[in-house]
Parts: structure tokens; sequence; C-alpha cells
């Protein structure tokens, strides 16, 4: 059963209830998973609204922006001007019932609204307050701006991506943005699987760091840092991408030593002594990359993939969103799904007895405005 058929029912989320008062992608993203299985998610916006609905590539159908009908997928909208009182008290009215609050305003932003959590918690105790910002609530760079880019460079990322001789390089994808939100929605069902009421801090710069493996622990106990290499890992060689005979492109690792033997053996230097082990193959990085490049340049991709596959090396075409969009894997598994009238990605995972349900893609402007000042959660 896909997303897309499961009875709204079963929605394993149905009874959760979340304002969503962040804006742009991080928090945003973090409401979406919980909107995608079945949470109420009110999207709070100001006059004028989210500025992620100009943001961007527009749908040339209806102008709205297509990051707003992804990100905003699910969720119900209502614009509130919180220097209004009557504004802002149908926002305490909301979130006195509601389950989860989603913020990402500079921190100090939410007190200055007369919405602490101390004043939010004597209303609603068992509320989870979930605060996503650059740095954190605490810290010396708590007040700063907090972009993802910040947080890139911030991270050690940056200084890892890139050639060798070039400059570091943020990801062109908002990377951080999409694993801050990630993090923020497990961190939120882990404070509401305690049952008690607590604020949640998920910052950028928290989440990049998480991601970056032992890296911190290697220069901690061996002083190394791991050098730019382009696509290539310091301890998996061969390990990258390659271009082949027609132009396409080939992603190949060898991150086991047993499939390392097998590509090995394949590209025609299975005897030789320096490719037989993980520090052998690394200290011949040179020699061993020129060895898979010319392999991969003398044959087309689709030759490529099928004889790496046929030794079960780790193997794919390196592909665009044409090729896709069309790719019978992602086909067969609704990995890319229709919203409304909008391609876009499916649920981030499959359940096999409560999944979630695609209803709708993010509305227009004050779409359930009135519904919502007339009758609040129900």
């Amino acid at each position: 059963m896909t997303g897309s058929d499961a009875p709204e029912t079963r929605l394993p989320l149905a009874d959760l209830k979340v304002v969503d008062l962040s804006s742009v992608l991080a928090g945003p993203n973090c409401a979406r998973y919980l909107a995608d299985f079945g949470a109420d998610v009110i999207k709070v916006e100001r006059p004028g609204g989210d500025s992620l609905r100009r943001m961007a590539w527009r749908d040339p159908r209806d102008d709205e922006g297509l990051w707003w009908k992804l990100v905003n997928r699910n969720k119900r909208c209502v614009v509130l001007d919180l220097k209004d009182p009557a504004d802002l008290d149908l926002l305490r009215d909301l979130l006195a019932e509601a389950d989860v609050l989603v913020e990402n305003l500079r921190p100090g932003g939410l007190e200055k609204l007369g919405l602490s959590p101390a004043s939010l918690h004597a209303r609603n105790p068992s509320l989870v307050i979930t605060r996503i910002s650059g740095f954190g609530q605490v810290g010396p760079y708590a007040a700063r701006p907090g972009f993802a880019t910040v947080a890139e460079g911030m991270s050690g990322f940056a200084a890892l991506n890139g050639d060798p001789d070039g400059p570091p390089l943020p990801p062109p994808i908002a990377l951080t943005d999409e694993v801050t939100g990630l993090a923020a929605a497990f961190a939120t069902m882990v404070a509401l699987r305690s049952g008690v009421g607590q604020e949640v801090d998920v910052n950028l710069l928290d989440a990049m760091l998480q991601i970056m493996g032992p890296l911190l622990s290697v220069y901690a106990v061996t002083g190394e840092q791991q050098p730019r290499l382009g696509a290539g890992l310091p301890y998996t060689v061969p390990r990258g991408t390659y271009r082949c005979s027609d132009g396409g492109w080939v992603a190949i690792s060898t991150s086991s030593d047993n499939v390392a033997a097998r590509v090995m053996t394949l590209l025609g230097v299975g005897d030789d002594e320096r490719y037989t082990s993980f520090g052998g193959r690394a200290a011949h990085r040179e020699e061993l990359e020129a060895v898979m490049a010319a392999w991969c340049a003398s044959r087309t991709r689709d030759q490529v993939v099928a004889e790496m596959g046929a030794i079960e090396a780790a193997v794919g075409p390196v592909l665009d969103m044409a090729e896709i969009a069309i790719d019978p894997h992602i086909v067969a598994r609704g990995t890319i799904t229709t919203v409304g009238d909008t391609p876009m990605q499916s649920l981030i995972a499959q359940l096999s007895a409560t999944p979630g349900l695609l209803r709708h893609p993010g509305r227009t402007l004050d779409a359930d405005g009135e519904q919502i000042r007339d009758k609040g959660w129900s």
C-alpha cells in the first residue's frame, strides 16, 4: 500500500495538533514530516506570507512557488498579524490546545511576542516547543542570524567539499535545512514520547556536525584532518564518479574489502599486492584511480553498470532529474508521486501498517483562515 492509497483514518499521527510558526525551510520541513503522517498542522504566516512562497522556481500554471508546494504540503494555512492583539490571542488559544509548536525565530523572538515557554506551559503543560535556530538557544553565537551556508562552512562540511586545489564549497542544495528538518522531526517525536512538556533545541550547526561522522574524534585522538579530495574518501579507493565512453557517468564505491577484491579482479589488478588492503589502496590512490578511470572510459555507462553489477559491486549511473523521473526503480517504488497536480517526492519512509498520506500540496495564502478563526482546531 502506498501513502497515496492509505485510508486517512489509519494515519499514525492523526491525533497530533501542530502549530507551525516557522518560515522558509528547516522549521517547515520538520512540520511537513509530521503532517505527512497525519498531524493536523496549522501553518501560521505573517501578512504577505512566508517568503518561501516567492523563493526560486514558480509553477507557471498557477504562479505558486514549487518550494512552497512541497515543504508546506498537508498543512492548513492561516495569516495572523502577531502585532494585532486579537490575532495574537487566537494564536495563544491554538497553542493552548496544541501538542507541538515549531518555531524558528531568532532566539528570544518568541519571548518578545509574549509567548515565552513558561507562559505557554502555564496554559498547556504538555506542549512540546521545538525551537530551530542557526546556533541554538544558548551559547556565544546564539543571537547571530544563521543560514544553511554558514552552518555548512562552520561545520567542516565545506572544508572537505571541492577539488584539492580549489576553494571549500557548500553544497548546491539546501542540505542543512533538509538535515535539520529531519533532526527536528525526530527530536520532536522523542519529546512527545516522553509525555513531558518541554523545549526542544535544534540548530543548523549541530545538525551538520552530526553528519560529519567520526572526524571530530579523529582529530581529537590523532590530530589528523581529512583532506579535500574532490569526490574521494581517504579510506575508500577507488571511490567517486567516472566518465564512460558514451559521455555518461557512473558512481562507484569500494567501501568493503570483499567488494574491493572483486572490483580489483574485474579491473585486472587483483594480484597486485598494492591493492589488497584498504591501506594499500589508499597509499596508491592516484595509480588505482587512474586504472578505474581508464576502465570506465573504455566502456559505455550501461556496460560499466552491467559488468560491475555482475560481480555485485556498488555501482549506479549518475542521473539527472530527467533520468530520475523515468528510472524504473524509482517509478516502481513510487518515490516520486503527484500531489494535487504537482510531481514531488513521496513519503520519506514507508510504514507497512500505519503509512502516511499526501493529501494536498502547500495551499494558497490564508486558504484556511476563515475556518481556523471561526472554529480553531475543529
